[in-house]
């Protein structure tokens, strides 16, 4: 299955995702349109997928630069991006040449935002090669890194030029890692529509075993999915002005906070399933889903492998404290909540709603 989906901005930033067996191939024509090229990895990524990225590039003409970082949350910060610009000056990186990042959300958050500031801004192809950089952070141009006060607090929108999503990479990511993508996708399933009528929703049910199993027809399908419903919604909002775009963030709010609060001891789609069960279970006691709705939730975030509670208490005052400093936040607490209609924003949820979601998640 090879598939390829655009995302629809103004005429000189429109790109199109890639997703498909053999998609790096794409990075030929890539080469050939910039002199230069800093790749942008990760050590496990690298070995399994550098050689033929650079192949590809150098094949189309490009001289390739290769520089490494960090794998993991605490890695996506500013010293990282200061020392990822140092080398690329020293590279001789210019305006008008690009970057390739190569590898999941953390490389792909900071590895954007580094293209985004550096010289004033140069293009950023979006490799990614883990399921969550592919069915969500390598699109739309959300780009940034963490401080201590919270994730994603320093960043820009910076469009990629294109998104490759190489289905062959997702064989070789670690299950903890491939399950917690599938949080992501968990997400994309409430966004497909309203309760009872989400087509993802169905395939993530009906196939929750071989999905976690790696299936390729199946995944083809989930990642191809996930990325159309992610390009309606950047191509609709891509600057989050309507609160559209803010609606991606379902289960996001408590998710960070609890990345944050732990030092991001969960992978960020093990935080975001957890942040779902939360979001879910304000919702009910607010009235906005039936009864029960909850269960629901629970049923496929387990089947599909990924945690529904934390796996030890965190400060609930702390956490809200995370929560209000959220950037969807406005005077309070917003968070992205489902109701008859779907997803939507919702400010300042009633206070025992949010304690009861605290009970829901064991925290």
């Amino acid at each position: 299955m090879s598939v390829t989906i655009p995302v629809t901005l103004d005429r000189e930033r429109s790109y199109d995702i890639h997703v498909g067996a053999h998609a790096l191939g794409e990075l030929r024509d890539v080469g050939a349109r910039y002199d230069r090229v800093a790749v942008v990895t990760q050590p496990p990524i690298a070995q399994h997928w550098l050689d033929e990225t650079v192949e590809y590039l150098t094949q189309g003409g490009a001289d390739v630069q290769v520089h490494t970082m960090g794998a993991h949350e605490v890695d996506k910060n500013l010293r990282t991006v200061e020392q990822l610009a140092e080398a690329m000056a020293e590279a001789g990186i210019l305006r008008g040449d690009a970057v390739v990042a190569l590898g999941g959300g953390v490389v792909g958050d900071t590895a954007g935002f580094v293209a985004a500031t550096y010289a004033r801004g140069i293009d950023v192809i979006q490799v990614g090669t883990t399921l969550l950089a592919q069915i969500d952070s390598a699109i739309g141009g959300k780009t940034g890194v963490n401080i201590p006060q919270g994730k994603n607090l320093i960043g820009a929108f910076h469009q990629p030029v294109e998104v490759i999503c190489d289905s062959r990479t997702l064989r070789t990511l670690q299950q903890r890692e491939f399950v917690a993508g599938l949080g992501e996708a968990a997400k994309y399933a409430s966004l497909d529509g309203p309760p009872g009528n989400r087509p993802l929703w169905d395939l993530l049910a009906a196939h929750a075993a071989a999905i976690t199993n790696k299936d390729p027809e199946l995944l083809a399908q989930v990642v191809a999915r996930c990325a159309a419903i992610k390009a309606r919604v950047v191509s609709e909002d891509e600057y989050e002005r309507t609160g559209l775009r803010a609606t991606l963030n379902f289960g996001h709010t408590f998710a960070h906070a609890l990345e944050s609060l732990t030092n991001y001891r969960y992978l960020h789609g093990e935080a975001v399933a957890v942040g779902i069960v939360f979001a879910s279970s304000v919702a009910e006691s607010l009235g906005r889903i039936a009864p029960g709705s909850t269960d629901g939730y629970v049923e496929l975030l387990e089947r599909l492998g990924l945690p529904t509670g934390c796996d030890e208490p965190v400060s609930r005052e702390a956490a809200l404290a995370v929560m209000r400093r959220d950037k969807k936040a406005v005077g309070g607490i917003t968070m992205v909540l489902d109701g008859d209609n779907g997803v939507e924003l919702v400010h300042d949820p009633r206070p025992d709603a949010l304690a009861r979601a605290f009970g829901a998640v064991g925290c």
